[in-house]
């Protein structure tokens, strides 16, 4: 599962900006514009709940053959059966979290250094969310990260890297030529009148 992995275009869910009835719904449009992973990010919902809500969100993303990556917890990744957990730096360490997922689920690590990016290579994540790039409205508490930088962190590390914050067809184009893996991206799909058809022109402009 864990290899061969395409991260070209990586939603984050989110509620509060879809347009979308129900995040089943925000979810499968993404995958029906060819969206290639969902994070399931959830924070304001009972335990009960977003697990609940992970077994639906888990049939589609089985249906059209994607990773589906839960935010934050560990507990209900597991629990799911997800393919895989996505945490911050303020969330559970990276090590931590592989000794209790084991070896095949999927690990990924928010990182805006390059201390960070390395350390979380080294304790076993298998990608990293680098940013954020841009100002974003969907996180308040982001911290900036330069291209500088983030050409740093590609240059040190060998596991793949989305990079998230601010991403959307203005920007995705400065991307390229960097050697990242893909665009993480909330507002860019989740937000906009057609979901389907802003996955499936991100996902154009990038592989241009």
């Amino acid at each position: 599962m864990k290899h061969g992995i395409d991260y070209s275009l990586y939603l984050c869910t989110d509620r509060r900006l879809m347009t979308s009835p129900t995040i089943e719904a925000s979810a499968e449009s993404a995958l029906r514009g060819g969206t290639t992973v969902i994070q399931l990010r959830e924070k304001d919902c009972s335990s009960r709940e977003f697990y609940e809500l992970g077994l639906r969100v888990k049939k589609i993303t089985d249906a059209y053959h994607a990773p589906l990556i839960i935010n934050d917890r560990v507990d209900i990744a597991l629990a799911v059966g997800a393919a895989g957990v996505h945490v911050g730096q303020g969330d559970l360490p990276c090590k931590v979290v592989r000794e209790i997922v084991g070896p095949d689920m999927i690990v990924g690590v928010s990182a805006a250094t390059l201390e960070e990016a390395v350390r979380a290579e080294q304790d076993g994540a298998d990608y990293l969310g680098v940013g954020a790039m841009y100002a974003t409205a969907t996180k308040t508490d982001t911290r900036p990260v330069s291209m500088e930088e983030l050409l740093k962190i590609r240059a040190a590390v060998k596991i793949p890297i989305v990079v998230i914050g601010g991403i959307n067809k203005q920007t995705l184009g400065n991307f390229k030529g960097t050697g990242v893996n893909g665009l993480a991206v909330v507002s860019a799909i989740v937000a906009q009148p057609d979901p389907e058809a802003a996955a499936r022109e991100l996902l154009r402009m990038w592989k241009e």
